[in-house]
């Protein structure tokens, strides 16, 4: 089913043009507040209620930063039940991750939380809440942040592309977040695609241009098939992370997958010609490819070449040493049903079908819960990822980067990511530095197989 698949491991602030193609951005320049709440938007024949934003009618929007530079602000929660908000990708101080009962409390009705942090890296990341994750997420509370490198890359302009999938009845009113027999399998599918809450937009971009093409999967469940249809172009970062090796620019026939939690940066030569498009197309089961988002160019100009672009300085990480590195497994499958997690404010859905090394999530709120690894501030080492299911499991590492360095099913490029994609019966090691202390979460982004068991953390002291 993959063979044909690229299975990869797992600037500047925008200009004026760029910034209108979003519609919804924000740079944070001292304490900004963003407020959770209800939000109503037309995401397909008529307005949708009871959506989750930070704003009444529109999608959340992309929060701009600076590498080395603070970001501040409070998140405050107008909603009727309890939330909290995670920075995905970041590597921050484990009091500013974001997870209830881990790092901080939930965020109640009519309370705020103030979060100050400096990023070190560059990159493409996101934020999502992680209490009432599976309602709020499957709702649109997604949203892209960009921290814009120290030196600028060289780009004329730059797009985000946020892909979600909403569960909408004939009536375009909400259906069931999940279902227990998509939790117990590859998780349930949204019927209504998008790229930033829209069906196959189409932005404009000089001709002849160089465009920074972020693209960022935010969905509960689905892992998307991506190619482009037109354009030069190559991959130049993954997962917030510049690459080091020359990566296939995904095709028609050869995507490039790109799972929950997972981004991918490319660099895109605009067609010269006014009026031609360069198209992000999605294979999708049983479909004909679909559109996603499209990129048009207008205007004259001159051809600029793909050649001119500074390579993307490369973030401080840290290199492991494989010498001297202390190996952890970690096996992800099924469990027998047990009691329903013990998710304090933070919502259950009422199922246990997933495991970590045999045992599942007691839950969020759960007392005496210990970590799956404690792991030693300043070392190396090699996590074994071994997957016991015939499902596809995006893994998410909070507050840590890591480098995979072998599958028993696929040869992987050395990309530095968070979030590691396991396909069925793949064994992957992945290799890092310990050197950011606190309790880690490490879950699947499947949220319905994080919310039924298959979540844990890993501590470093």
């Amino acid at each position: 089913m993959f063979r044909r698949d690229l299975l990869f491991g797992g600037a500047a602030l925008l200009g004026a043009a760029g910034l209108a193609h979003l519609g919804s951005a924000m740079a944070l320049h001292g304490v900004q507040e963003l407020v959770v709440q209800q939000a109503t938007y037309q995401l397909r024949h008529q307005r949708t209620a009871g959506m989750v934003s930070l704003s009444s009618d529109a999608p959340p929007p992309v929060l701009y930063g600076r590498q080395g530079q603070e970001m501040r602000f409070t998140v405050r929660n107008t909603l009727d039940e309890y939330t909290a908000m995670h920075w995905h990708g970041l590597r921050i101080a484990n009091a500013m991750d974001g997870v209830p009962y881990l790092t901080q409390m939930p965020i109640g009705p009519d309370e705020g939380f103030a979060y100050a942090f400096t990023p070190p890296d560059a990159g493409t990341y996101w934020y999502h809440p992680h209490c009432m994750t599976m309602e709020q997420m499957a709702h649109g509370l997604t949203g892209v942040m960009v921290i814009a490198e120290a030196e600028d890359p060289g780009f004329d302009s730059e797009e985000v592309i946020n892909l979600r999938d909403f569960r909408l009845d004939a009536a375009d009113a909400f259906l069931p977040a999940f279902t227990a027999g998509g939790a117990a399998r590859g998780g349930t599918m949204g019927n209504v695609q998008t790229a930033n809450w829209r069906q196959g937009p189409v932005y404009d971009h000089s001709a002849g241009s160089l465009v920074r093409l972020r693209v960022v999967n935010t969905d509960t469940t689905r892992i998307y098939k991506l190619y482009l249809d037109g354009g030069m172009a190559r991959i130049i970062a993954w997962d917030g992370h510049p690459v080091s090796v020359e990566l296939p620019v995904p095709r028609a026939g050869a995507p490039l997958l790109l799972a929950p939690g997972q981004r991918v940066d490319l660099a895109l030569a605009m067609p010269v010609e006014e009026g031609r498009q360069v198209g992000l197309m999605a294979d999708l089961h049983s479909q004909p490819p679909r559109l996603m988002a499209g990129l048009r160019a207008v205007g004259s100009g001159p051809a600029r070449n793909l050649a001119e672009l500074k390579p993307l300085a490369r973030n401080p990480l840290a290199q492991p040493d494989l010498d001297r590195a202390e190996l952890h497994e970690f096996v992800f499958g099924w469990t027998p049903e047990g009691d329903a997690p013990n998710d304090g404010f933070c919502g259950t859905l009422g199922y246990t079908f997933w495991s970590i090394n045999r045992t599942a999530w007691a839950g969020d709120a759960a007392s005496g819960t210990a970590p799956l690894a404690v792991l030693e501030r300043g070392k190396s080492y090699v996590l074994r990822l071994r997957n016991e299911s015939p499902n596809l499991h995006p893994v998410h590492l909070h507050g840590l980067a890591f480098v995979p360095i072998g599958s028993n099913r696929r040869s992987l490029p050395p990309l530095w990511t968070d979030t590691m994609l396991l396909l069925k019966d793949e064994v992957i090691d992945i290799a890092l530095v310990a050197d950011n202390p606190g309790d880690w979460a490490f879950h699947c982004h499947v949220i319905e197989h994080q919310k039924t068991g298959l979540t844990g953390f890993l501590r470093v002291t």
